[in-house]
């Protein structure tokens, strides 16, 4: 059951929290965050707490730059590596104009809309996400060396694997914080790890992909690492994935679970996905944020081409074999250094779209698309500027995100 404003609230006083860190993410997924006093915390949930927008990037100009940030109760978490000093806590928090109104520029709102969205259809979006990090020792400045922790490969364990006591005592914080790990290994590259947590509704599983770098980062640095969701910190080994496992339910039925259907997908099914590859390399900007995205894309298990497959992992978007409760699809290309609010609403609504439009989903690619080129299938856009240039183009873009977001984001970057 869901936090509220009064289960927070009589937390704060029960506990003797000493400190509430207030939290929100720019435009492009950087994370911020005010320390307020317990005492203010009544007044942050009923108005709100001002800030300079202008300050943020993405936010408004100088001439109305007060926002205010309303928290979340349900997102309440504790930071475990602040607690010697006594609790603090963080909360995610929803942005607001002086007049009360959603502020349009905000990435969870946006996201919220497209929950909204898929609500009014009938169905809850879920979403699981499995995030993938190297391990970089720091040298005696603080600063992040370039060789990486160890020479591990795929599920090495010790001595191979040097990261395994980071990983256990990040999973035991993550737990701390709410957040429910459920797999985590050693992944292809040296000193490369993947921590797998539950899949939860859209919406939460943003929110909980927000503290889990937050959670790896400290951790790493607490331990003399620099853990990197770069897309590709080492040229010529395995890139950082973020592979977004969604699954649709509707009147308590998954639609991807064709166990219902003798073996093949709903038409809802059907429809969902195309609608997904035919907007896919429009939303490559904002799922695939820069530069090095896309010298990860086409090697090392990333895809390159505008496909589907069940099982094959060579594809865009693959079906997984899996037990009833477990039905997804699972969609390849998106790394780490996505904003994730901005990349699931743009997932969803195309999705969503496409079910709307009764979209015809393409036949099934059985090929291995890293042996040889796929002359059949588009390909996804081979550098940031190309991907910007579609994402600049796109009507469905604009009207998921807006004008100014879209203008923002394309332009900074």
């Amino acid at each position: 059951m869901a936090l509220t404003e009064r289960d927070v609230l009589d937390f704060v006083k029960e506990q003797d929290v000493k400190f509430v860190r207030l939290a929100f993410c720019d435009i492009f997924g950087v994370q911020k965050n005010i320390s307020i006093m317990p005492h203010q915390l009544e007044k942050a949930f009923s108005h709100g707490i001002s800030f300079d927008a202008s300050a943020v990037r993405g936010f408004l100009g100088v001439d109305k730059s007060d926002l205010f940030l309303r928290p979340a109760p349900e997102t309440m978490c504790i930071l475990p590596w602040r607690s010697q000093n006594g609790l603090v806590i963080r909360l995610m928090c929803n942005i607001f104009n002086p007049d009360g109104t959603p502020f349009d520029g905000s990435c969870r709102y946006l996201l919220a809309k497209a929950r909204e969205r898929a609500a009014a259809m009938g169905y809850t979006c879920n979403i699981g996400a499995e995030c993938e990090f190297y391990l970089f020792p720091l040298d005696n400045a603080g600063r992040p060396t370039s060789e990486p922790l160890d020479e591990g490969g795929y599920f090495d364990v010790f001595p191979l694997d040097k990261g395994e006591n980071v990983r256990r005592e990040i999973c035991l914080t993550l737990e701390q914080m709410g957040i429910n790990p459920e797999r985590s290994h050693h992944e292809q590259g040296p000193g490369q790890n993947e921590i797998d947590f539950r899949y939860d509704d859209v919406l939460t599983t943003a929110d909980n992909l927000i503290t889990f770098r937050w959670a790896v980062a400290t951790i790493a640095q607490s331990n003399g690492l620099y853990a990197s969701f770069e897309p590709k910190p080492i040229e010529g080994r395995s890139g950082n994935g973020l592979h977004v496992n969604i699954s649709m339910v509707k009147d308590g039925k998954n639609i991807f679970d064709d166990s219902l259907t003798e073996g093949r997908l709903c038409d809802e099914a059907e429809h969902f996905i195309a609608g997904l590859l035919n907007r896919v390399r429009e939303i490559c900007a904002f799922t695939n944020p820069k530069e090095q995205s896309y010298k990860r894309l086409g090697v090392c298990e990333a895809p390159r081409y505008v496909t589907w497959s069940r099982g094959n992992r060579s594809q865009l978007i693959r079906i997984p074999y899996a037990s009833k409760e477990s039905k997804r699809i699972e969609l390849r290309s998106p790394d780490c250094a996505c904003n994730p609010y901005l990349a699931f609403a743009l997932i969803l609504n195309a999705g969503l779209d496409g079910i709307e439009n009764a979209e015809t989903l393409p036949k099934e690619s059985m090929e291995n698309a890293y042996d040889k080129p796929l002359s059949d299938y588009q390909a996804l856009p081979s550098t940031l500027k190309e991907a910007k240039e579609l994402a600049g183009s796109s009507k469905f873009v604009v009207r998921v995100l807006g004008e100014k977001a879209v203008a923002d984001y394309l332009g900074v970057r």
